[in-house]
C-alpha cells in the first residue's frame, strides 16, 4: 500500500473494514477487534490514526516496534483460534514532516467462531463491533467456518412415520439404480445410509426432500409466491398470491408452475395455434429456482419469495453468499455448497447440476440478469426485467 491509497482510506472514515487507532496499549482491546474482524469480512486496523476525527499522529521507531510485537502476540495467544495477520508501515508526509502508519491487514477467518481470550465471541457492527449472544447468529458463524451443515442437523420430535416411504424407494431407484428390496438393505438402514435419519430423528435435509409434511415441523421453509399489479413490494393489490408447501422437489414443480401461470409466452414466429415461448428463459428460472431452494441459508427461519411485478420478477433467498463468496465468483462458476445433503438429493432426482455451473447456464439464456448479494438484508437477490412490450 502507498502513501496515497492510504490517504483516501483515510479520508472515507471508519467502516466496518476500517479502524483507525492513535495507539495500542490493551491487548484485550486489540485481540476483541481482530475477532470482530475475523468473524465478520476481514479488514485493516491504521495505527498511527485518531479514531473520532482521522487526524494523522504517526508512530516513532520504538512505538512501531513495540505494538509490532504486540500484534504478534495478541494474534498467538489472545485469539482462538489463533489467527495470521500482516503488518506494513507506510509512510505520509504532512507539513513537511514524514508520519509513520502501521498498517495491520485482518483477513476474514476460515475457522469460524473466532473468540478471545475471555471466549466472547465479536462481529463487526458498522464501524463499531458487538458480542453474539443469539443462537442462531453463532450457529451461522459455525456454518460459515464450514464446521456445521444446516441440513444435517437433527429436528426435534421427527421419526420415520414422517417419512413418505413412497419417496424414498423412487429416489432409491434413481440413485442406487436398484429397488430397496434388490439392495438387501432395510427401510431404516437406507435412511441411515443417505443420512436422511441421525440418532433417531429426521436430519433437516432428510425431512425437507423426503417428508410427508415438512413444514408441519419448518413452517417457513416454504415460497410465499405473489404477482403484483404495479412495481411497489408495497403495493396492496396482487393478481395471484400463494403459500407453496410441500418437499424441495414439490417446491420445484409448484414455484415453477407460479411463474408459467402468471409470465406471458411471446409468439415469435410460431403457429399461432402454438403457445410460444415464455417471456423470460424457462430454463433460467429451473437453474435461479433450484439454486434459491438447495443453497438457501437453512439456519434462517424465512421462506423463500417469489415476486412478480410489471417491470420485473424477483427471487429472494435467506442468508447471503456463503464463505466469502462473491456474485462474480459464481458468475464465473464457482461455488460453495451450503447444504450437502440437499445437493447429494439433487443431483439425482431432480434437473440440478451442481458444481456451479448452473448461473452461468442462466446467464447464457438469460444476460439481463441482476444478482445482489444484500449483507445488510441477510438475504440473495436475483432480479430479471420483463419484456417492455408485454407489460
Amino acid at each position: 500500500m502507498n502513501a496515497l491509497e492510504l490517504l483516501d482510506i483515510i479520508s472515507i472514515g471508519e467502516t466496518s473494514k476500517v479502524q483507525f487507532k492513535e495507539s495500542i496499549s490493551s491487548p484485550d482491546a486489540l485481540a476483541a477487534e481482530f475477532v470482530a474482524m475475523s468473524n465478520s469480512l476481514g479488514g485493516l486496523i491504521l495505527v498511527g490514526v485518531k479514531d473520532k476525527t482521522g487526524d494523522i499522529i504517526g508512530l516513532t521507531y520504538d512505538q512501531l516496534r513495540e505494538t509490532g510485537q504486540l500484534v504478534a502476540n495478541v494474534a498467538t495467544n489472545n485469539v482462538l483460534p489463533l489467527i495470521y495477520v500482516e503488518t506494513e508501515v507506510v509512510s505520509i508526509e504532512k507539513a513537511g514532516e514524514k508520519k509513520n502508519i502501521l498498517v495491520i491487514h485482518v483477513k476474514e477467518g476460515i475457522s469460524k467462531p473466532y473468540k478471545d481470550r475471555e471466549l466472547r465471541i465479536w462481529v463487526k457492527q458498522g464501524a463499531d463491533k458487538r458480542k453474539v449472544t443469539d443462537n442462531n447468529e453463532l450457529l451461522r458463524l459455525f456454518q460459515s467456518g464450514g464446521n456445521l451443515s444446516a441440513d444435517e442437523m437433527e429436528v426435534a420430535n421427527t421419526s420415520t412415520n414422517d417419512v413418505n416411504i413412497d419417496k424414498l424407494k423412487e429416489y432409491t431407484v434413481k440413485a442406487l439404480e436398484k429397488t430397496i428390496e434388490e439392495s438387501g438393505l432395510s427401510i431404516e438402514q437406507i435412511m441411515n445410509n443417505i443420512r436422511v435419519k441421525k440418532n433417531n430423528s429426521l436430519t433437516l435435509g432428510g425431512l425437507l426432500y423426503f417428508g410427508k409434511n415438512p413444514q408441519k415441523y419448518k413452517p417457513a421453509f416454504c415460497i410465499k409466491a405473489i404477482s403484483f399489479f404495479g412495481n411497489d413490494i408495497g403495493g396492496t393489490e396482487y393478481r395471484d398470491s400463494k403459500d407453496i408447501n410441500g418437499t424441495i422437489p414439490e417446491l420445484f414443480e409448484k414455484g415453477m408452475s407460479f411463474f408459467n401461470s402468471n409470465l406471458k409466452w411471446r409468439q415469435q414466429g410460431q403457429n399461432f395455434n402454438i403457445l410460444g415461448k415464455p417471456e423470460i428463459s424457462k430454463l433460467a428460472l429451473e437453474e435461479l429456482l433450484q439454486n434459491a431452494l438447495v443453497h438457501r441459508d437453512y439456519l434462517k427461519n424465512a421462506p423463500i419469495r417469489l415476486m412478480i411485478f410489471d417491470n420485473h420478477i424477483e427471487i429472494i433467498s435467506p442468508g447471503t453468499l456463503p464463505n466469502s463468496l462473491t456474485v462474480e465468483n459464481i458468475k464465473s462458476g464457482n461455488a460453495v455448497v451450503r447444504n450437502n445433503l440437499l445437493v447429494s438429493y439433487c443431483v439425482n432426482t431432480m434437473p440440478y447440476r451442481g458444481f456451479g455451473s448452473g448461473i452461468k447456464r442462466a446467464f447464457k439464456e438469460q444476460p439481463n440478469i441482476e444478482l445482489i448479494n444484500d449483507i445488510d438484508g441477510e438475504q440473495f437477490i436475483v432480479k430479471i426485467p420483463r419484456p417492455e412490450s408485454d407489460n
